[in-house]
């Protein structure tokens, strides 16, 4: 009877087996074999179990065929398994091998791309890669990989955390100036601005395209901004000029279109972090007078890592290019390191009342390209009623280009900038600005542009004079009183060269072939010291003079204040082509051959060679004096 009824049983079992299998899958093993075996037992009364943990007395015939198939399937699915296991190592270590067949090239080994980036890239994706950073200044291909709602390292101190803010915040506009940015970059800000900004004090964000070639930022650009309004409806705009208007007329179109109580004018570049407008808001709206900077984080350009930047504020020097500044002891005597710090000037980046800062002037619209606006503001904010304030619970971090490839030789355009600052703010120290440029006073050929309706502006604020400034703001700026001549000095037995600071590290000047750079400035003062390389002109700070040791032929560079305690001679006779005679020791600097005949400065006995008229002179005798001479010898006025 069982053997006629095996084919039977047998396709029963093995619809058992796979029904087992599913029913695994959804109940935990005990529970299952009790189910399961249970009820095979009451269909086939196959005999019970004893306690738990007992073994079974007696099995029936159907279980001992059931048993070896579970197994014989059990140990095939190991055995697929083994199988899949050896043929994944054999591929993973078929790659490994084709990897060390091929190490990493550098195939661009003098680009600053790939000094910490870029080991996993192919020769293609290299050439990539450097082609977009030579054209923006930083690193596009790894941005455009990177998350644009990507975290990063709250850099505030933890201190800023428990500062608590009013839930009747102004409200907020962000400016975004942008020329020829990479789409990926102005996203990531964007995002990061919406992200990290409450939405119930962020009104606007616009945008301001000064005249950008680049092709992303047009209808692709305008595609992702109706993507944002359609999630934050009417939240981005964006004003696109149609011509270059440079910097400052840029942020002066996104003010002109703000509404918002607060307008906040940033880079394009920028990613703002956690908590960065709340103290902002609540600061101008303690006090509406008041411009304020966030604090700066560095963006680097080739990883994109966050590099943390330690406080300080925002200053400049007479040629007006920004430097960072020690911080005020009056704030370190606080010990509260979440207060406002008060600034001489701004870099640029800045927050302020929208009414206040139309009320002031704005930015100044003459100011062309770039570099400088920031000065000229933040003069104009302390002299006609404001001030300046670094906010260290606000923090930003701005990608610093590698290179500005939009405008690659800023030094005509700073100059000029530079010196419409002083003729509006600056008064009778104008002259510094000048002679940090190392430009004559009078018909220095530099169009600066029409300054009367700026000059008019600051008689209508009834404007402070840039002395009070030098007092009360920035006393680190030192002006010189007694600079009688500056410019480039040569010799008269060889005019293609300069007198040149040379390697600063040496302190010996050299004579090399006469630039515009400077390192060949000289500034000659009435007390009778020569200020060899750029003028500094800074409390605290030592300019280089020209120095006789008393012994050798060989001049020196030396810190100003040091040299007397060093036993050196720095004061020095001098009329326009006439010799420069030391006061202390009676030596001449002069130039002469040396063994690979060419010229160096030297401190001999003075040389008593006249210039002699027409072919009076014998070959000996040189046709000219062995003087020095400046390009440029007026006292400034």
């Amino acid at each position: 009877m069982l053997q006629r009824n095996f084919p039977k049983v047998l396709c029963i079992g093995l619809t058992l087996v796979v029904a087992v299998n599913i029913l695994l899958a959804f109940y935990p093993k005990g529970t299952f074999q009790n189910l399961v075996l249970g009820g095979l037992r009451k269909k086939l009364s196959l005999p019970l179990l004893e306690s738990d943990g007992a073994r079974i007395k007696s099995v029936s015939p159907l279980e001992m065929n059931l048993q070896p198939l579970e197994e014989s399937m059990t140990l095939a699915k190991k055995e697929q398994e083994n199988v899949d296991n050896i043929l994944k190592k054999r591929v993973e270590a078929k790659a490994n091998k084709t990897k060390k067949l091929k190490p990493y090239v550098k195939f661009f080994p003098d680009s600053e791309l790939f000094k910490q980036w870029g080991e996993d890239l192919s020769e293609a994706e290299q050439k990539k890669a450097e082609d977009l950073f030579q054209k923006y200044g930083y690193n596009v291909y790894l941005s455009d990989r990177l998350p644009l709602n990507r975290t990063i390292l709250d850099t505030r101190d933890s201190r800023c955390l428990q500062k608590m803010y009013s839930s009747q915040l102004p409200s907020l506009g962000v400016i975004l100036i942008f020329l020829d940015e990479a789409l990926s970059i102005i996203l990531r800000a964007i995002t990061s601005i919406i992200d990290r900004t409450p939405s119930r004090v962020l009104k606007e964000i616009i945008l301001v395209d000064d005249f950008s070639s680049n092709g992303e930022l047009k209808e692709d650009l305008d595609e992702q901004i109706k993507l944002y309004n359609q999630k934050y409806p009417g939240l981005l705009r964006i004003i696109r000029h149609t011509e270059r208007r440079g910097l400052a007329q840029a942020r002066n179109t996104g003010w002109e279109a703000a509404t918002a109580d607060v307008v906040a004018i940033l880079d394009s570049h920028i990613e703002v972090n956690i908590g960065w407008a709340e103290p902002i808001l609540a600061r101008i709206q303690e006090d509406n007078t008041v411009i304020v900077s966030p604090v700066f984080d560095n963006i680097n350009f080739d990883t994109f890592a966050l590099e943390k930047y330690e406080l300080a504020v925002d200053g400049f020097n007479w040629k007006l290019w920004c430097r960072y500044d020690v911080l005020p002891q009056a704030w370190i005597d606080l010990h509260d390191v979440t207060a406002p710090i008060k600034s001489p000037s701004i870099m640029g980046i800045l927050a302020a009342n929208r009414l206040f800062l139309g009320e002031i002037g704005s930015l100044d619209g003459g100011m062309l390209v770039y570099g400088g606006e920031n000065v000229e503001l933040s003069l104009r904010v302390w002299l006609c009623g404001g001030k300046i304030e670094i906010l260290p619970c606000s923090r930003v971090a701005h990608l610093e280009r590698h290179h500005k490839p939009y405008a690659l030789h800023l030094s005509p355009v700073m100059k000029r900038n530079a010196l419409r600052v002083a003729e509006i703010w600056m008064d009778k120290y104008k002259y510094m600005v000048y002679a940090a440029w190392n430009i004559p006073l009078k018909n220095s050929g530099i169009n600066y542009g029409d300054i009367s309706s700026r000059k008019a502006l600051r008689e209508k604020l009834k404007c402070k004079t840039f002395n009070w400034y030098l007092k009360n703001v920035y006393p680190f700026l030192k002006p010189i009183h007694s600079l009688v001549g500056y410019g480039r000095m040569k010799n008269s037995l060889d005019e293609t060269i300069c007198l040149d600071q040379g390697p600063e590290s040496g302190h010996s000047p050299i004579m090399f072939h006469c630039h515009e750079f400077s390192s060949q400035n000289i500034y000659y003062l009435l007390t009778g010291e020569f200020y060899v390389g750029p003028l500094i002109a800074e409390r605290g700070i030592d300019d280089l003079c020209l120095a006789d040791p008393g012994i050798g032929e060989q001049p020196t560079l030396e810190p100003c204040s040091n040299a007397a305690q060093n036993g050196l001679y720095i004061y020095w006779n001098f009329r326009q082509g006439r010799a420069v005679i030391n006061r202390a020791t009676k030596r001449c600097l002069e130039i002469a051959k040396d063994t690979s005949g060419t010229y160096v400065p030297v401190l001999q006995v003075c040389t008593t060679q006249v210039l002699c008229p027409g072919t009076a002179c014998s070959p000996q005798v040189p046709a000219k004096p062995p003087v020095f001479k400046f390009s440029t010898f007026r006292k400034p006025t």
